[in-house]
């Protein structure tokens, strides 16, 4: 079972998260519609006026040809099928193709997708939800992705390849896979493991298959469509906001005057918006586009073309025309028929800085959610945090703030000196009366030796504080240990542990768990027991 806390009350989120999430008033300008179920209702029917026939056409023939060397399951066949039907629409998350899936949140994000298709299909039974997974074909940071953790050890992938890391070549990673492999045991579920690694990176000839294939293999019975960007006929619809931009640049103009307005409310911003947003995407490198004195240069390459030649370069070749972060975003939305778009908190405060700039190119604005976000706790850790008498909610403190309250909690000394502040206050009154009846200066005198006395007493608590530290020494090693264990190196355990750790342990199990408790609409932090 899951407990839940709310964001609010953990440090690791950013004001503007909890503000969304809160639907704080002063901020209600980013954004569309607050994701609840009941304003699915007119999401659906914005987004059916405003996405084609012809487009969906487009996006199943394009999802065909990408699925044909892919054993998919009946539903997401049926899925694929049922996205040419006008009252069919998807919830929509995308990674990066971070190597054997990288941190846990992989599938958190996924997971919290599939359920929310589930939950929207009870609440509207006249339509049909498809989970879609978008993955991060185009992205050329490498460096990002190349490797995973298991347990204390990092493995990582060497590669020179630039450009779309969708295309990079999978030779090499056998490196890892051998590394991997040493590192496991002989259980049944690490064999899965490693037989999973092989099939994956071994036998798929790109990192875009190797993903495509992971993905698949662990959500295919749910019926999850997985789509790349990276495709000629999908960048044809694109084509025309990618004119735009070339243009007009608007997303410089409208998403700029957004962060402008987020950042005078005391908000950090995430992205700021480039002249030009686009990439030009070859083989083996995507760089940018940018304008200089009417003409389109590629930057570090010799390559310069006129407006003409550009759009004409647009016109028979969209393929090679990238959106950067914070163009793919109506990119996805122009090609799919999607209600809802889930990410963490970095993904979701770029796109508080777009309502503006869909508008302008008249694409309708996506519901945004934040994605699930999971501690995993083991029964044995559960029992330590009994033995320990601390609470889930103690684990996201600070580890000098948990120290400091299991030492208060813990100490048969009361280390609390606010009764004796609160003493000496009242031994003071008399001195401030008596101060009244003489010379002012008399009465600073008697401020300033309270302010003293209390700062000693302070002073004390800090001293005794660090005494009742050093007796507790082995229980409150104990607290650190169990911390460091679900927080490794002061991170939430999502972002640095990869699955592989959970599922040698707990195989299947792990995803029936997360399929269980994860419950995307309830917008808290869940700490699930495996």
């Amino acid at each position: 079972m899951a407990d839940c806390i709310c964001y609010k009350d953990i440090s690791y989120y950013s004001d503007l998260i909890i503000d969304y999430l809160s639907e704080k008033k002063s901020l209600q300008f980013a954004y569309h519609r607050f994701p609840k179920v009941e304003n699915f209702k007119h999401q659906l029917q914005e987004k059916a006026e405003n996405f084609s026939k012809e487009n969906r056409n487009i996006l199943v023939s394009s999802l065909e040809n990408q699925y044909k060397n892919l054993t998919a399951s009946d539903l997401t066949l049926k899925h694929i099928q049922l996205l040419k039907d006008e009252k069919t629409f998807t919830i929509t998350t995308g990674h990066q193709l971070n190597l054997f899936t990288g941190p846990l949140y992989f599938f958190y994000k996924i997971i919290s997708v599939i359920n929310l298709t589930k939950e929207l299909k009870t609440a509207y039974p006249d339509y049909n939800f498809v989970p879609m997974y978008w993955l991060a074909t185009e992205d050329h940071d490498f460096e990002e992705i190349s490797f995973f953790n298991y347990k204390e050890k990092k493995f990582q992938w060497e590669t020179t390849q630039n450009g779309g890391v969708g295309r990079f070549s999978t030779k090499g990673i056998n490196k890892v896979f051998e590394e991997f492999k040493e590192a496991l045991n002989t259980s049944t579920n690490a064999e899965k493991l490693k037989d999973l690694f092989e099939k994956a990176y071994l036998l798929h000839e790109d990192l875009t298959a190797a993903t495509r294939f992971i993905a698949n293999e662990f959500f295919a019975d749910q019926g999850l469509v997985i789509i790349d960007g990276d495709d000629k006929n999908l960048k044809s619809i694109f084509s025309k906001y990618a004119k735009n931009e070339l243009l007009d640049q608007n997303i410089h103009h409208f998403v700029g005057k957004t962060a402008e307005k987020l950042a005078n409310l005391g908000y950090n911003i995430q992205v700021n918006p480039r002249e030009i947003n686009l990439f030009y995407l070859e083989e083996n490198s995507r760089k940018r586009i940018i304008k200089e004195d009417g003409k389109y240069l590629i930057h570090e390459t010799d390559l310069i073309f006129s407006e003409a030649e550009i759009l004409k370069e647009l016109k028979n070749h969209p393929e090679k025309f990238s959106p950067n972060a914070i163009m793919r975003p109506l990119y996805q939305e122009a090609i799919l028929p999607n209600l809802c778009y889930i990410g963490g908190g970095g993904e979701l405060a770029y796109w508080l800085e777009l309502k503006t700039y869909f508008e302008k190119e008249k694409v309708t604005f996506p519901i945004l959610l934040l994605r699930n976000s999971v501690l995993l706790i083991s029964e044995k850790q559960e029992n330590k945090l009994e033995k320990l008498k601390l609470s889930k909610e103690d684990l996201f403190l600070k580890q000098h703030e948990l120290v400091e309250k299991q030492t208060k909690r813990i100490s048969e000394i009361s280390i609390d000196f606010s009764p004796q502040k609160e003493h000496l206050k009242k031994q003071f009154e008399d001195l401030y009366k008596l101060a009244e009846k003489t010379d002012k200066s008399f009465l600073g005198a008697v401020a300033a030796q309270e302010q003293k006395q209390i700062n000693g007493l302070k002073h004390l608590e800090k001293r005794l504080l660090k005494a009742q530290k050093r007796v507790l020494k082995d229980e409150l090693e104990r607290t650190i240990i169990l911390q460091n264990e679900l927080f490794p190196k002061g991170n939430l355990q999502e972002r640095v542990k990869s699955f592989s750790e959970f599922y040698e342990v707990y195989g299947e199990n792990f995803l029936k768990v997360l399929f269980e408790n994860l419950k995307p609409l309830q917008l808290k932090f869940d700490v699930v027991k495996l």
